[in-house]
């Protein structure tokens, strides 16, 4: 076909090839045919490209114009300009969040018992006893064969009665006399109320249980009254005595800390109280009144945070003030007592450690935990009413619904009931008392709701339908 093209022709403006004008005419239409297939393949592949190449600035646009928008929302949000606004709605947002939390987690306000019960504690006594030099039990001892072996001085005698004293000697010679004499007595005791070495106190307080000890009878020349225990928790501070001091509280110690606070010798003071509790038969040492006092100072004494170390000994020393009485005491005893404690302990949660430390077994402690209960529910409605029904009808009126009822109040009068109601069986003829005890339950665990986020809701609603089940009322 190349040997019959003599020249060349364009067969379109964009082509550059030439054909020879005297082909045969059926080879010229063939070759036009030709040229106009081609040309309509190629029209064809450049509007597909165009198309694809239309597409892909679109699509490049669209994630041109959302990167710069993008780019506005952060120019915009880190701007300094709307900073401030940003930063206050933020602090809002916040508060907002905190108010709501505090809301749903106002259960975590509990309130913590705990009463200071010793203030500043004053200057004991003098520890130098004079008289130990003329003891006769020191002047046998200095005459004995012995005394030529350890070359005793007489200007140390006090000396070498604490050494005595510390490895036992001093309790087999009291034995082996069976006495012991006013020196020897007022030097261990002071000692045992008022020193400041461990090792001594711990030493005479067991002294002094073992010759109280009814296992070998021992003529006691001085015997500490009540007088002398009072005065040693004058000198420890203690800040209970009367009605009015109960309100104090740890903001007064603000100086001089080191001489606030429960004393050292306070462990001696309880042991030794709980051991003359326990031979009332043998020696008379307090009288009823005076034990009814002391009673209430060792129950107050579990107020006291600082002494939950000494719980168990404070609970055994409850237990023996509770048994020094004869049963025709005890009645009248036990409600001067539960008076007594009423007076001197808040309303508030201390109330209820005050029971949950009269946590006695037997038939004394659970009418005294009564007791207590129902003197301390009364002080609650200031003693203007003296049944125990009237206190209940005015819990019952009580809209516990209402937003300004104080829950707290209401968990405090729910546990002073309980206990009022269950150890005191002089109330099982009285069934008016237990039914408006069932509406008070039934009003706290229906009328206050899972969703109530006051303080105590819960705590409250909780405590109600526990005992409601207890009482057999649906």
């Amino acid at each position: 076909m190349t040997e019959k093209i003599r020249g060349s022709f364009p067969a379109s403006k964009d082509s550059g090839i030439d054909y020879d004008w005297d082909i045969a005419g059926e080879v010229r239409e063939m070759e036009k045919i030709d040229v106009r297939a081609n040309s309509k393949t190629s029209r064809k592949k450049v509007i597909g490209l165009d198309d694809l190449l239309s597409d892909y600035y679109k699509e490049k646009d669209k994630l041109n114009e959302r990167e710069a928008k993008r780019a506005k929302t952060r120019k915009s949000y880190y701007s300094d300009e709307d900073e401030d606004s940003t930063v206050a709605k933020l602090s809002d947002c916040v508060d907002k969040c905190q108010e709501k939390i505090g809301l749903v987690s106002g259960e975590d306000e509990i309130y913590l018992w705990g009463l200071p019960v010793f203030g500043k504690q004053k200057t004991g006594p003098s520890l130098i006893h004079f008289e130990l030099e003329n003891c006769s039990l020191l002047q046998s001892f200095m005459s004995n064969e012995l005394n030529s072996l350890v070359d005793l001085n007489i200007d140390k005698g006090e000396v070498f009665l604490e050494s005595l004293l510390l490895n036992g000697w001093l309790l087999n010679l009291v034995y082996s006399c069976s006495s012991v004499e006013k020196s020897i007595a007022t030097w261990t005791f002071n000692l045992m109320l008022y020193s400041s070495k461990e090792v001594l106190r711990t030493s005479t307080v067991d002294f002094w249980c073992e010759i109280l000890s009814p296992k070998k009878e021992i003529k006691i020349n001085w015997l500490p009254k009540y007088s002398e225990l009072q005065r040693a928790l004058l000198i420890y501070g203690y800040l209970l005595d009367s009605p009015s001091n109960s309100s104090c509280n740890t903001e007064m110690f603000h100086e001089d800390f080191d001489c606030w606070g429960p004393p050292q010798n306070i462990r001696a003071w309880i042991k030794y109280v709980a051991a003359c509790f326990q031979v009332r038969n043998t020696y008379s040492i307090f009288s009823t009144s005076e034990a009814e006092e002391l009673l209430v100072v060792i129950i107050c004494l579990f107020l006291d945070r600082q002494l939950l170390g000494l719980s168990v000994i404070l609970y055994e020393c409850m237990l023996s003030a509770i048994s020094f009485f004869t049963d025709c005491e005890w009645n009248w005893s036990c409600q001067r007592i539960a008076k007594s404690i009423a007076c001197r302990v808040p309303r508030d949660v201390n109330s209820i450690r005050i029971l949950e430390s009269i946590s006695g077994v037997d038939a004394r402690s659970k009418h005294l935990r009564s007791m207590v209960a129902f003197q301390i529910l009364h002080t609650c409605f200031d003693n203007q009413d003296t049944e125990g029904e009237e206190i209940l009808r005015r819990l019952v009126s009580i809209n516990v619904k209402d937003k300004n009822c104080d829950l707290f109040k209401m968990y405090v009068y729910l546990v002073l009931i309980e206990n009022w109601l269950l150890y005191n069986y002089m109330l099982e003829d009285k069934p008016v008392i237990f039914e408006l005890w069932s509406v008070l339950l039934r009003n706290c665990s229906c009328q206050i709701t899972s969703t109530d986020l006051r303080s105590y809701a819960s705590k409250v609603r909780s405590k109600a339908s526990y005992l409601l089940q207890g009482t057999g009322n649906k």
